[in-house]
């Protein structure tokens, strides 16, 4: 339950997270602005042409009630009739047969002659004024008239400068709210990431202890002469690192099909009970050879313990506490093992008579390859292997103390069936 050791290689993931997160940001909001360069140029066309439809239309209505004679009674920039209104002071030339112009505007504006005949509404350029004007024949004479563009251009003016304030405020919240999504999205892949690093390292320097005893016990060996006594500990020693290393490189490819596949074997209701049972009748041995007191408390034959899960996870993952208990508990000691049904739920704990788990150390006895003791033995991976079937069987931990002194560390699953007295006591 302790056999851990604190991880050689401690990486953090922000700096990576947080430049991918940036460049992801970056993207989007190079995208987000270019679309939006492209609306506001097309919300900025539209406006102009329907300001510009709207001024080719008064011009049309002004056209309408000049009268074929020129009078003085209707100077232009003054209402014409009740049924045409002005909207907007109308420029207004007469051009006569022989050529002559007459201004009928307010204020004396000259029509250059290039536009004395022009035939449909154009913007064209008077006295340095782009001005919008139409023409059309009224009797002997051609009546133009016009009007200036300023409404348009100003109108175009703050359009721009509002959708270049919303465009920079809109590139903003972009960027911001992908960096902080992007954050969100890498950081479960770079944590991965990161594990696998991780991973690599510890197993390394894990893997680098037991060859490394390996090989000198076998250079030892063949550098002397042959002794019967000094070969068998030779031997007995490379037997020992052998069957560690072993162990250590199996509990390495369970986590690591675990970590690929993310699923489980097909699950089937187990009872915790019987489970618990042989497990601790596997172990009996073990705990004989050290003098300990193994004993199992099962729930009442009457309340069933039934859980649905993969069998063997949940052989795997009683093994494993039974095996931690007994490696810390002294000689002598004893480990207890209780099945209880409570209400929905059923739980499993494993009690032990050793140094028990400190609560600054609670949080951390699931890390892979984290050792909160020196004690030999075991290779960091048990409970980590642990943890990983009690999560994805929909279990929950509970680390305490034991009766003894020791740790006491417990699993309960949702109950998949009920006695029929059980169930109605739970109701």
């Amino acid at each position: 339950m302790r056999a851990f050791r604190p991880s050689q290689s401690e990486h953090q993931a922000g700096p990576s997270v947080g430049m991918l997160a940036v460049r992801v940001a970056m993207a989007a909001s190079a995208i987000v602005g270019v679309a939006y360069v492209l609306i506001a140029v097309v919300v900025v066309v539209f406006v102009a042409n329907n300001l510009t439809a709207a001024i080719d239309n008064r011009l049309s209505q002004a056209l309408g009630p000049v009268p074929v004679q020129p009078g003085s009674d209707q100077p232009f920039g003054q209402p014409g009739p009740q049924d045409h209104p002005f909207s907007a002071p109308v420029l207004m030339w007469r051009i006569s047969p022989n050529g002559s112009t007459v201004s009928q505007n307010t204020s004396n504006i000259a029509l250059p002659a290039a536009y004395n005949h022009v035939v449909g509404p154009q913007t064209v350029s008077i006295s340095g004024v782009d001005v919008r004007i139409e023409g059309a024949v009224r009797g002997d004479d051609y009546v133009v008239v016009g009007e200036t563009m300023d409404g348009v251009s100003q109108t175009q003016s703050t359009l721009i400068v509002a959708e270049i304030g919303i465009g920079f405020a809109l590139l903003i919240v972009v960027f911001l709210g992908s960096v902080a999504i992007g954050r969100r999205v890498a950081l479960p892949i770079e944590r991965a990431r990161q594990r696998q690093l991780e991973f690599t390292a510890d197993a390394s320097h894990e893997l680098r202890t037991p060859l490394s005893v390996i090989e000198a016990q076998a250079t030892l060996a063949l550098a002397r002469q042959r002794d019967s006594a000094r070969d068998a500990a030779a031997f007995g020693s490379i037997d020992t690192e052998l069957k560690r290393t072993r162990r250590l490189v199996d509990d390495m490819l369970w986590l690591a099909r675990f970590d690929s596949t993310g699923g489980q074997p097909e699950a089937e209701p187990v009872d915790v009970r019987v489970l618990a049972a042989q497990t601790a009748d596997r172990f009996g041995v073990v705990a004989e050879t050290r003098g300990q007191k193994l004993e199992v408390a099962a729930a009442p034959v009457d309340s069933d313990a039934i859980v649905t899960a993969p069998p063997d996870w949940l052989d795997r993952l009683v093994g494993i506490l039974l095996d931690n208990a007994c490696r810390y508990s002294p000689d002598g000691g004893s480990v207890q093992v209780h099945v209880a049904a409570e209400g929905r739920r059923v739980r499993l704990t494993v009690d032990d008579s050793g140094p028990g788990i400190s609560e600054e150390e609670r949080g951390r006895v699931f890390d892979r390859f984290h050792r909160a003791t020196d004690h030999p033995g075991g290779s960091g991976l048990g409970l980590a292997i642990a943890d990983a079937i009690v999560r994805a069987t929909g279990g929950k931990w509970h680390i305490g103390t034991s009766p003894a002194g020791g740790a006491s560390i417990s699993v309960s699953w949702p109950r998949s069936m009920s006695g029929h007295r059980d169930s109605h006591s739970a109701e």
